[in-house]
């Protein structure tokens, strides 16, 4: 059983898989406390295995499941990765990467949040990935040179302030100039409004 904040079929809209339709399932719940997030994810129904992979069928035309949060790794175990596979779905994670994952995810996104208020407070324990997203507030980028990545994206962190946005895209997009190893990663689901 596992509090799910909701699950929904939308597209990808950050970072390597932007555009890629895909079923989101959203774990309630996060071992970190970050300043900037975004997400209302405390809120949930306690759901079984059983009903999480019913909910995903109502949606056959989506290959991937995507495992978001919150923090995903606190709650997803071998079981729904299972699940999910023998249903054929490309299974990927969002994490933090404070905690070890279970196999056979075939896509890991991992979004440290080790520089930042709240973000701070569990050690970051996974050091390899498919795709490395950083949230972009001006940090130091080689806190990251140790993390063995395919793909490396930056993403400006988003406020309501106007003028912050601005200076935080503008930053990010210097930053991506500079540092050609990094990509920009824009979060296209607020420019079409949609989950």
């Amino acid at each position: 059983m596992w509090k799910i904040n909701e699950i929904f079929y939308s597209i990808q809209g950050e970072g390597f898989h932007t555009g890629t339709p895909a079923v989101f399932i959203r774990f309630s719940g996060c071992n970190l406390n970050c300043s900037f997030c975004d997400t209302n994810h405390q809120e949930g129904k306690t759901m079984s295995l059983y009903e999480v992979i019913n909910e995903v069928k109502r949606y056959p035309n989506a290959r991937m499941v995507v495992l978001t949060g919150g923090e995903p790794s606190l709650f997803v175990n071998q079981a729904l990765i299972d699940a999910l596979k023998r249903n054929g779905k490309m299974v990927a994670i969002e994490t933090n990467g404070t905690h070890k994952l279970p196999d056979g995810i075939d896509w890991i996104t991992l979004s440290p949040k080790s520089s930042f208020a709240g973000g701070d407070s569990a050690p970051l324990v996974l050091t390899e990935c498919n795709e490395l997203k950083v949230v972009y507030l001006g940090q130091d980028l080689k806190q990251y040179a140790k993390i063995k990545a395919e793909h490396r994206f930056l993403q400006p962190c988003y406020c309501d302030d106007d003028d912050i946005r601005q200076y935080t895209m503008r930053s990010c997009l210097n930053a991506v100039l500079s540092s050609p190893d990094w990509r920009l990663s824009l979060q296209t689901q607020r420019v079409l409004n949609i989950k």
